[in-house]
């Protein structure tokens, strides 16, 4: 399981992979243990479609790519979700192996079909397992070791890695910060931020069930339906 611990007292939410093709538990964002629960969201259901879980897909499998990309291009990849696309730039100055692996993956159609399969309101939503388990990767992994200074404000994308794993390491579930400034320690991979359909992010982090805490069990399949790379 992959979890995103906190600098601060927190409820450790599980952001579970299996990304380098082991078992472990991963880090990621956590919530105060002393903030009160949000409350459901009662507009954000009527702007997603209502759609049905897609089935589980295989684990791992992958071959790591060794293919670099270009640091003097603009990649960005497209999140067709059941709720409306966003749009993710990546930095691959700063993650030249997360994100060369993320494009590879993203033209290979991996995250197509896949859920957001943890979704923390005012928090973080979390996809990218092919399994929907939390424990799903692509069978290895990567490591981009963020700058010490490095943090984590709202539209920022970074990847999940089990706690056991060396600062920096990823597979492939990720999540998008959709609170404000998540008091995360500097040991998560930037993969980017969004630059388009903040709004759409923010619609999917409202359908999380506030009595799930830190598990963040989503009210409804929120899908990622198609992820487009795109280069200029």
């Amino acid at each position: 399981m992959l979890l995103i611990a906190g600098l601060v007292a927190v409820t450790t939410l599980a952001a579970c992979g299996d990304d380098d093709g082991e078992s472990g538990e991963a880090s990621g964002p956590s919530t105060s243990t002393e903030a009160a629960p949000a409350e459901p969201s009662t507009g954000a259901s009527g702007k997603c479609r209502d759609v049905d879980q897609p089935k589980a897909k295989p684990d791992g499998g992958q071959k790591k790519p060794t293919a670099k990309l270009d640091p003097a291009t603009t990649y960005e990849v497209v999140l067709d979700t059941s709720c409306g696309p966003f749009t993710i730039r990546l930095d691959v100055k700063a993650s030249p192996a997360t994100t060369a692996s993320f494009v590879a993956l993203a033209k290979k159609g991996f995250f197509d079909d896949t859920v957001f399969h943890r979704i923390v309101p005012g928090f973080v939503i979390q996809g990218g397992d092919p399994t929907a388990s939390g424990t799903g990767g692509p069978g290895y992994s990567t490591v981009d070791r963020p700058p010490a200074g490095t943090r984590y404000a709202t539209g920022a994308v970074a990847m999940a890695k089990a706690e056991a794993q060396p600062p920096g390491t990823s597979g492939s579930q990720f999540y998008v910060v959709t609170g404000e400034n998540a008091p995360l320690q500097p040991v998560y991979a930037i993969l980017g931020k969004v630059t388009k359909g903040i709004e759409v992010t923010q619609q999917i982090g409202e359908l999380g069930d506030p009595a799930s805490g830190g598990a963040g069990t989503p009210t409804q399949p929120v899908v990622i339906e198609k992820a487009t790379v795109r280069e200029r």
